[in-house]
């Protein structure tokens, strides 16, 4: 996906504190002029948006930044980007000329972050941790070990500060 000499870094995202965390770190101290950032977005299997059906099995086309900002993305994909989040890509792609994507799927997402990893081609992968203790992580799994273990690019985990 990217040109030579630049990165494509991707980042889970689903909003929640961590994940804006995780944006932050990525374009503070990862993401380099020229590279492409694509945000991640996993959404329930069980959701039923106009869009699902047509992208459900290899997930929807890359949507541009401007495009992203679009209030008909929450009809079409069941999503509503976050203002913080927008403003911090909007200054990343205009200050170090990153080019900046979004990707959803359907389904589990530690499988289907794998997955992106693997279709988009990913250099990076960055992921927010909910710092679940060891208990939950055993009952409910955890994405980020998941990822960390199965992702075939480097991943980092960014912890909140919270």
């Amino acid at each position: 996906m990217a040109a030579e000499g630049s990165r494509t870094v991707g980042i889970g995202m689903d909003y929640s504190p961590t994940s804006k965390v995780a944006v932050r770190w990525a374009v503070d101290n990862l993401v380099c002029a020229g590279d492409h950032v694509v945000l991640i977005h996993v959404l329930s299997k069980s959701d039923h948006h106009t869009e699902k059906q047509l992208w459900e099995e290899h997930g929807s086309p890359l949507i541009p930044l401007d495009e992203f900002e679009d209030m008909n993305l929450t009809v079409r994909y069941g999503i509503t980007p976050d203002g913080e989040v927008l403003d911090i890509l909007h200054t990343a792609s205009e200050t170090k000329g990153v080019k900046v994507v979004s990707k959803i799927y359907w389904g589990d997402p530690r499988e289907k972050i794998c997955d992106a990893v693997e279709d988009l081609k990913l250099d990076s992968l960055v992921v927010g941790s909910r710092g679940l203790g060891a208990i939950k992580r055993v009952l409910l799994g955890s994405v980020s070990n998941y990822v960390v273990v199965h992702a075939t690019c480097p991943v980092t985990v960014v912890k909140s500060n919270a």
